[in-house]
């Protein structure tokens, strides 16, 4: 889980980054994003749902080592698998070959250790 919470703190930078427009926002959304406003409000609502999954894997990681099972939790976990995995094949259109490469690659890896977690009892 440490893993996960590593990549959560590097995208929470990343998005930073492009609300602070230190990346350009044509560069990110598969480059369909046409304002600075509208851009700002996808960033924030991306970042809100970041601060809910990182919430929810905190609060999974502490049942885990208490031995403790919650299955609202589980299946919150399972429904970020499946947002991650419908995610990764959205990267697979964008325009941009960074974002394509690097966006799909970071979102199947969150795929796939969602459902690792999910799994652990």
């Amino acid at each position: 889980m440490q893993l996960i919470f590593g990549i959560f703190g590097l995208l929470a930078i990343y998005h930073i980054l492009i609300i602070t427009q230190v990346i350009p926002f044509d560069k990110v959304w598969a480059g369909r994003l046409k304002s600075v406003a509208e851009m700002r409000s996808f960033e924030t609502f991306s970042l809100f749902v970041l601060v809910f999954m990182f919430t929810t894997f905190a609060v999974k990681y502490r049942q885990v080592k208490k031995g403790i099972e919650n299955r609202w939790i589980n299946g919150l976990i399972w429904i970020f698998a499946a947002f991650y995995a419908l995610n990764t094949f959205g990267n697979l259109f964008s325009k941009n070959i960074l974002e394509l490469i690097f966006g799909t690659l970071v979102t199947l890896v969150l795929a796939v250790l969602c459902v690792v977690v999910a799994r652990k009892k």
